[in-house]
């Protein structure tokens, strides 16, 4: 613990937006993270009880949808169920709108950490350029030969900590981002074929009332 604090205190100034940075990172992800995974665990069977349900016009299907809304797929099915006699046509709007409504939930703090990936990098060469101009500030013309050494090296650790820094809390925020985004892309593969199964479901079942 003591090393790890003389390195943070070693690279400057900015290690301290790179720790909130980092900090950042890791709530987000660990919140996103057990965002997908509940999704990821009931989300398929969910999905196939709605449609067995309403395909055989089970008046159950709304309230285990009420159950399950706390699931975004849940929301989108309830948005065209919940419609009283509406026309395919109808049915079809409710679900588009409601799952455009739905993908700010899923698209969730991605773009903090496409920021987090911009200005990490950024900062650890602000810490660069600090410390080298630490460590030429401490060579004077004239000094005796190391005389300011100490200073010199202080300088030159300042800058390579805070560039090792700032590219590693990139690096992560980059494998956090591209993963979110990899599972955002695979959600709204699977809201469609959904929602397209349900619609099939909803046009036979109005063409063949009762």
């Amino acid at each position: 613990m003591d090393n790890l604090i003389k390195i943070f205190n070693a690279g400057g100034f900015v290690m301290y937006p790179l720790l909130l940075g980092s900090i950042l990172v890791i709530a987000l992800a660990i919140e996103r993270l057990n965002f997908w995974i509940k999704i990821g665990r009931r989300q398929t069977p969910m999905i196939r009880t709605i449609l067995d349900l309403y395909q055989n016009r089970s008046p159950l299907v709304f309230d285990k949808l009420e159950r399950e809304r706390d699931l975004p797929i849940a929301r989108i099915f309830m948005a065209g169920i919940g419609l009283k006699d509406a026309t395919p046509d109808e049915f079809r709007l409710a679900l588009e709108s409601e799952s455009h409504a739905e993908i700010p939930i899923l698209r969730r703090f991605i773009s903090v950490f496409d920021a987090i990936i911009g200005l990490a990098p950024l900062l650890g060469l602000l810490g660069t350029v600090t410390g080298l101009i630490a460590s030429f500030d401490s060579l004077k013309i004239g000094q005796s030969v190391g005389a300011g050494s100490n200073n010199v090296v202080g300088g030159i650790s300042e800058a390579l900590i805070s560039t090792a820094t700032g590219v590693i809390v990139a690096v992560i925020a980059s494998l956090c981002a591209n993963l979110f985004r990899a599972l955002y892309q695979r959600q709204l593969s699977q809201i469609q074929e959904s929602t397209g199964q349900l619609e099939l479901i909803h046009r036979r079942n109005w063409q063949q009332p009762g």
